[in-house]
Formats: C-alpha cells, structure tokens, sequence
C-alpha cells in the first residue's frame, strides 16, 4: 500500500510559481569576447566602419569647419621628413573586416549606392561619385580606394616611428576620415603629395578634403609643413560659414 503524502496548499502553489518563472526568465546572450577572429559565416550584420556618413559629408568621422580650424592651429609644423626605410607593406592592408570582405570592399559598399556583392565580397555592381573628381563610375575596377593621408605622406610626417599594429589601424581605418572610393585617374593623379602640391581638381571638395586631411592628422598626430597648412587653411576658406 502506497502512502499518500499531503502537500500544504501554499507549498505546492510556490512551487508552480517558481517553475513558471524559471521557464520564461530572460536567457543568457551569447556574446563572446570583441577581438581580431573572423566573425561566422551566418552573421548579417555589417562590418564595423560601414556605417554611411551623415549630412552632406561622403567621409565618415568628419567635424564642422570650426573645429577642423582649432585642430590645424593645433598641429606640429615641421620640415618634411625622409622616406628612408619607407615600403607600403609596413602598413597592411587591406585587413580582413568579417564575411570574406576586406576594407576595399567596405568602402566600395558604403561610398556607393545600389552596390551588390557577390558571394566573396566583391563589388559587383554599383554606382559611385568620385569627389576629387565629380566623376560618376559604375564599374567598381575603375574605382581606387584612397588615403586620404597617403601611406608615404604619413610615413614622413611621424608614422615612421609608429609600430606595426598603429600603421595598420592607419591604413585601414573606417572609423575617421581617411579612406575613401575615388576614380583611379585622381587617385593616381594625386599620388602622395600633400594639399600644397596636388589639390582636387572638383573645387567644390575643397572643404571635405580640407576637414578631412587636418582631422586624420590630428587624429594619428602627424606634423604638417608651412605650404600645407597654408594650403589647408584655404581650403577650409572655402566652407560656407
């Protein structure tokens, strides 16, 4: 004979309750630690720095006219600096961002409109407008990913002394003014001569490249020379008030 135990009232409606809440309770997120691995392939989000730009800008980062004034008379001025032991493969790129793309194909992606890619990434379809140039490109091969510092420009005026990991955050770097999609002719015209010696031939882009060329400056703590921040300052003349 089986013996009945009898359970209080109370007792058995606390436990209910308590199985209830265990069942419907908020679940533990499935986050892991922020760092260089490759995200999985069923991520949908989009890699970090592709954030379009805001207002009128096509640069992302930038700051209004008046601050790019207080950051110019900030900087270091100082003679040019010597290429010596300069090689562009002291600063990597293009890094990988997540989902097979690396910066080039994240820039294209957020410089663009109605950009496709396929399945490695790659641009394959797409409208872009150049602003060094005002050209409008839709084949993304006719499209050069720009610094807006070059690489040899930044070596001269201090990244010479940076490390490795510090170059690379300068080439590749989606978060401040410093990279963006142009026609490969100006990309090329420009070369990595400074706002003294090779301006935007489109002088309606005169302020962004001014704003943007003081602020990556500011940013990595680069030197300017005489010429260039003479140079810059009269691009940032061309702001509207």
């Amino acid at each position: 004979m089986v013996r009945q135990i009898r359970v209080p009232g109370a007792v058995l409606a606390a436990a209910l309750l308590l199985a209830v809440v265990g069942c419907s309770g908020p679940k533990e997120s499935g986050g892991g630690k922020d760092g260089d691995a490759r995200p999985s392939a069923s991520r949908s989000s989009p890699p970090a720095g592709d954030a379009k730009p805001t207002g009128g800008d096509v640069l992302p980062g930038m700051v209004g006219t008046a601050v790019a004034r207080t950051q110019l008379a900030a900087l270091k001025v100082a003679p040019v600096g010597t290429m010596a032991g300069y090689s562009r493969d002291k600063f990597t790129h293009w890094a990988q961002q997540g989902n097979k793309c690396d910066t080039r194909e994240v820039v294209l992606k957020r410089d663009g409109t109605d950009v496709a890619q396929d399945a490695e990434c790659r641009a394959v379809s797409g409208t872009w407008k150049s602003l060094y140039d005002g050209v409008t490109v839709t084949d993304a091969a006719k499209m050069d990913i720009d610094h807006m510092v070059p690489l040899a420009e930044g070596w001269r005026s201090g990244a010479a002394g940076w490390d490795a990991a510090k170059r690379k955050a300068f080439a590749n770097d989606l978060t401040h003014p410093q990279l963006l999609a142009v026609t490969a002719a100006s990309n090329r015209s420009k070369g990595d001569q400074s706002p003294d010696l090779w301006q935007p031939p489109d002088r309606a882009s005169w302020c962004q490249y001014g704003r943007a060329w003081t602020t990556v400056k500011s940013t990595y703590g680069l030197t300017v020379t005489e010429p260039e921040k003479k140079m810059l300052t009269t691009m940032l003349d061309t702001c509207a008030s």
